[in-house]
């Protein structure tokens, strides 16, 4: 490893997006490690200050720590170009893609990776009495996942099993959000795939306590979801999993770490999303598979941090 290509690191957390708390503690965490290394840290939250107000003059590089939107979505990472500072993580158009999940899903199926069923709704354009329809047409049946487009951690995913729930969900949802995905639900087993440096990592298997792996799920100790690892697979599917990953990770032009989330069902991976910020919090998934490789919490940091560049 090229140790200390960067001296003075500011990691950029916080935020304005629905996942503010959890990019806090992602920032600390790495604040924290990057210090243990030998670094000079500043923390910076646009919450706080307007990104413009970064500088090259005060820091060599950025650990971006952001999570939702505006932080994984390439808006963060915009201005980060346009001041031309180094940063962890993927860049503009493949942060962009991979966010969005219409976009994302159209790139899996292009490239031949099994992702779920599934179709949009617009705010201004669905009819109340066609939502069956809707799902009749497009051979999806219930239960089925609503999900906004454009939303980390789960944040307004429901899974619906019933006509009545679903407008209600709906209704719900066009509250706060003005496009949404619907989604056939898969059963079977979760299983997250990290890749680290396009190389994959390791594959871990989620059991979680409540109906699937949500936000509470995530980022609740009361609601820990059961962590098994190495996935319960065998060696080949195990294998073909970090392959699928590193694949996506690939086609999608992704830098440092990402989290690829698969239902195992009948035998087949149906890739629900690719993360192109995972969490670094003691509850995260990354630094679990990391810890299984024989990797530290400060030298997985440091792998992300050495990693830092700009698409340009």
């Amino acid at each position: 490893m090229n140790k200390k290509k960067f001296k003075k690191v500011t990691v950029v957390l916080g935020g304005n997006s629905g996942e503010r708390a959890v990019s806090l503690e992602t920032g600390r965490a790495c604040i924290k490690a990057l210090k243990k290394k030998g670094y000079k840290v500043k923390k910076f939250d646009p919450k706080i200050n307007n990104l413009n107000l970064l500088s090259r003059r005060n820091t060599e590089v950025i650990f971006n720590a952001l999570h939702g939107k505006d932080g994984e979505d390439g808006v963060a990472q915009t201005y980060f170009e346009y001041l031309k500072i180094p940063y962890t993580h993927s860049g503009v158009i493949s942060s962009y893609n991979a966010m969005n999940k219409l976009i994302s899903k159209k790139i899996f199926i292009k490239n031949k990776i099994k992702t779920p069923n599934y179709i949009s709704i617009k705010k201004n354009n669905y009819k109340k009495n066609s939502l069956q329809r809707i799902i009749n047409n497009n051979k999806i049946k219930y239960p089925v996942v609503l999900k906004p487009t454009n939303e980390g951690s789960s944040l307004g995913v429901e899974i619906i099993k019933t006509k009545d729930k679903f407008q209600k969900s709906l209704n719900k949802l066009f509250k706060k959000y003005d496009e949404l995905i619907l989604e056939q639900y898969i059963g079977g087993q979760e299983i997250q795939v990290a890749v680290i440096n396009e190389k994959p990592l390791g594959a871990i298997e989620l059991i979680p306590k409540r109906s699937f792996y949500d936000f509470k799920a995530k980022y609740t100790k009361k609601a820990k979801t059961k962590h098994v690892m190495p996935a319960n697979l065998t060696k080949k599917k195990y294998k073909e999993s970090l392959n699928i990953a590193k694949k996506v990770h690939k086609i999608l032009f992704c830098r440092g770490v990402t989290r690829s989330d698969f239902k195992f069902y009948k035998n087949n991976f149906y890739l629900l999303e690719i993360n192109t910020q995972p969490g670094m919090t003691n509850l995260s998934l990354v630094p679990e598979i990391a810890k299984y490789k024989g990797i530290s919490f400060e030298n997985l940091v440091e792998k992300i941090l050495l990693d830092a560049s700009t698409d340009k």
